[in-house]
């Protein structure tokens, strides 16, 4: 598998196992969940929340709110499947859950960000910390559209039984037999 982002390749050996299907179905829930968190969250939520932030100001605040629900749920699951789930599903979940962290990171940075404009500015925002905002809220979105790319190839891998390699070496199963690398 291959990964192009802007400038930087990522190539990242994969491996395809006998899996059955109920697992495969089951694998790529988590990635399910945290794409429905991405796109209809963070892009049409968010579009619809920012159009009222004139007579409801804190309407957009709901969008980091359900985000963090969500995260939250899908890291005490993939901690719960450490023990609960079968290998294959285990590691879409501890997959999945990596990328929730990266985008919780991303979720904690701007929120900072903003909580400093807002405490210069006493509370009273001006133009120019909108301005400010909308710039901090850029890596944010290129965030969640990389972040959609690589779920949605979750998915897909999770449907075909595909496991990143670095998975399989992180989480390895003396059982489980590659089919083809």
């Amino acid at each position: 598998m291959t990964y192009h982002l802007a400038s930087l390749t990522f190539d990242e050996p994969i491996m395809r196992f006998d899996v059955p299907e109920s697992e495969k179905k089951s694998a790529a829930h988590p990635h399910e969940v945290f794409l429905i968190n991405l796109i209809t969250n963070h892009i049409l939520l968010f579009v619809v929340f920012m159009t009222s932030a004139n007579t409801y100001p804190l309407l957009p605040l709901l969008t980091p709110a359900i985000s963090i629900v969500i995260l939250a749920y899908i890291l005490l699951r993939a901690r719960k499947s450490l023990n609960d789930d079968p290998w294959f599903v285990m590691c879409h979940w501890q997959l999945s859950a990596r990328w929730a962290r990266i985008f919780i990171v991303m979720i904690a940075i701007l929120a900072a960000i903003i909580g400093l404009l807002l405490w210069i500015s006493g509370g009273d925002m001006e133009p120019q910390h909108y301005a400010v905002g909308g710039a901090v809220l850029l890596p944010v979105m290129v965030t969640v559209l990389g972040l959609i790319i690589l779920e949605s190839e979750g998915t897909h891998q999770a449907r075909q039984g595909i496991l990143p390699k670095s998975m399989v070496e992180r989480y390895p199963n003396a059982e489980a037999v590659a089919l083809e690398e």
